[in-house]
């Protein structure tokens, strides 16, 4: 096989372009060639490289069916990959996407190579210094408004690609929001006290994780509460205040990537005074929490008070809250 680097310019850009991204992300992964190079390399270089193989001879495609084609293609096949490493133990996760897209990638250049080389009226891409001196020499011979349009013409598309690279390179502040959960005593979503008697000492796990974007100081309030619901509207029997818990955490980026990790936890241990059917609910509040017109004492009733307030903005999803089922003996 006769290597022509020089002539087969295109495919020879996708093989060291898909090796240099590969370098590019593991070695500064907050390179904006990362961006620019990982762009064409999802979506143009599987469908171009493809199309070689497909269709190596001129007359097949024109240039710009290969190049339309070679996007359509593209986004076809990058999901199909994704969607095979599914079902393999690697998953979908950045270096088995990565690695197989450049191997794809790659491995369809290469006999797109050597298919090229087979065919009798080969494709091949165009050059690109004639091009450039040819544009120069068409300017050049422009005059007057034809010259002015052209340069705008150009200004255009720069600017055009520009703000792309920059959208794609500075994206927007993702989606603000808390994780807020609470766990059984072994660390995990079972085994939770919901059968307890008078005095029966239990405890649960409260987790807390930041992706809010700045700090926050976050307030946990507890309430026993027996309730019901008559015609959808919340009916309090009584209602207890329990505690509360207050923390401060900074933001915390979310990792797609990695395993993931709690940012704060804390055993909570309690007992329960009196007998009935509860809800224990845990009401998240962030940098303060609603006034009451009293200071709450443990173990107090508040049903009829303001503090009812609190419950059925919880069960209206108006404030973020959980609640455990308790049956006290």
């Amino acid at each position: 096989m006769n290597l022509q680097p020089k002539r087969d310019w295109d495919l020879w850009a996708i093989i060291g372009l898909s090796l240099t991204l590969i370098l590019i992300i593991y070695l500064l992964p907050d390179n904006v060639m990362r961006v620019i190079i990982g762009l064409p390399f999802i979506l143009f270089f599987p469908g171009y490289a493809a199309l070689s193989v497909l269709f190596p001879e001129s007359k097949d495609l024109e240039i710009i069916e290969r190049v339309a084609l070679s996007f359509g293609l593209s986004i076809a096949i990058s999901p199909l990959v994704g969607f095979g490493l599914n079902y393999t133990p690697f998953g979908i996760r950045l270096a088995p996407i990565l690695l197989s897209l450049s191997a794809l990638n790659v491995a369809l250049s290469a006999v797109g190579l050597y298919r090229r080389q087979m065919a009798e009226t080969p494709y091949l891409p165009f050059d690109p210094m004639r091009t450039a001196r040819g544009y120069l020499v068409q300017f050049k011979a422009e005059k007057g408004l034809d010259r002015v349009l052209t340069v705008v013409l150009v200004i255009s598309i720069l600017s055009s690609v520009i703000a792309l690279v920059y959208v794609v390179a500075v994206p927007r502040q993702g989606e603000s929001f808390t994780e807020f959960y609470i766990l059984g005593p072994g660390g995990k979503a079972e085994g939770y006290p919901n059968n307890l008697t008078v005095g029966q000492e239990a405890s649960v796990i409260i987790g807390l994780a930041n992706h809010e974007h700045r700090a926050v100081e976050y307030t946990v309030e507890l309430w026993l509460v027996n309730m019901t619901f008559v015609d959808n509207v919340t009916q309090v029997h009584s209602m207890y205040y329990f505690d509360s818990l207050t923390v401060t955490l900074n933001h915390t980026d979310v990792d797609l990537e990695g395993e993931w990790q709690p940012q704060w936890e804390e055993t909570y241990n309690f007992n329960v005074s009196v007998t009935g059917n509860y809800k224990l609910w845990f009401l998240l509040y962030m940098d303060g929490t609603p006034i009451l017109p009293f200071a709450p004492a443990p173990m107090v009733d508040y049903s009829g008070t303001s503090a009812e307030e609190r419950i059925v903005m919880a069960v209206e999803n108006e404030v973020q809250s959980l609640n455990l089922n308790l049956r006290v003996m």
